[in-house]
């Protein structure tokens, strides 16, 4: 069984506001003075991934990441995490790439790896919290997609999963090869790799393609998007002081307050 997972490296989530900021020039958000980690959403589809892999006798684990040479980073986490193999996929003209764009992409790219019957990724990207990509891929390869997962169970020909719904979770069974969007829970909680795998992984190989080696269609694989401007608010805090040292006073001139802006 070959399970395909497929990561992102975002913008640090746990940034501190005041050091967020956007490039008026690219509308892409500055990550000079922050860090770009694993999206929390795709570790969970990782960590899931390395547990069916574990569970399946000769199953293998591929992490794939669409990104240019930084992104390397989050396919050494996932070498970290004992993933067979890591494939990243880039070309200089994908600056600016949407959802359906990276489906499309990504789907290719998961045909030219010999296909998968499990293809996992994160319901949806911490940065842009779309949640296209799975169901895109889905589309592409031809095969059903079941999103809020957050857990799986593999039988013959056929995968079970464990969805969110309102109210509660239900369990789906759908015919293998499928694409499954996955959510954090207690049971795909990632692991903290070894020391040992950590060094291990900064050795093993990072296969990379590119467009050319893709059977890719020109138009879908740009963005039919186009961001006109991405900015930060600009939030003005104001704090009055009312003058007084009587409990019962204060109290009546905040109520009047309140009430003169019709919070109460």
């Amino acid at each position: 069984m070959h399970i395909v997972v497929c990561l992102k490296q975002v913008l640090d989530p746990e940034i501190t506001p005041k050091y967020f900021k956007i490039d008026p020039e690219t509308n892409r958000p500055d990550n000079s003075d922050s860090d770009l980690v694993l999206d929390s959403f795709a570790e969970n589809a990782l960590e899931l991934a390395i547990q069916l892999r574990d569970k399946v006798p000769g199953a293998t684990v591929t992490a794939l990441c669409l990104g240019d040479e930084e992104s390397e980073e989050v396919l050494r986490r996932a070498l970290a995490f004992t993933a067979n193999a890591a494939v990243r996929v880039w070309d200089e003209d994908w600056e600016d790439l949407d959802g359906q764009a990276v489906g499309h992409i990504l789907a290719q790219t998961i045909k030219s790896l010999g296909g998968a019957q499990l293809v996992l990724t994160g319901y949806q990207a911490s940065d842009i919290e779309e949640g296209l990509v799975g169901p895109v891929m889905a589309e592409e390869l031809g095969i059903p997609c079941v999103t809020l997962v957050s857990d799986l169970e593999v039988e013959e020909n056929r995968t079970k999963a464990t969805v969110e719904v309102e109210g509660g979770y239900a369990v789906v069974s759908v015919p293998s090869p499928a694409v499954f969007t996955i959510i954090s829970s207690e049971s795909n909680v990632p692991r903290l790799p070894k020391v040992k795998d950590i060094r291990l992984a900064r050795s093993k190989p990072i296969v990379l393609l590119e467009s050319e080696d893709l059977n890719l269609d020109t138009e879908r694989s740009q963005s039919g998007v186009k961001l006109e401007r991405a900015y930060v608010l600009n939030r003005e805090v104001a704090c009055d002081v009312l003058p007084g040292e009587d409990g019962a006073e204060l109290a009546g001139k905040l109520a009047e307050r309140l009430f003169a802006l019709k919070i109460l």
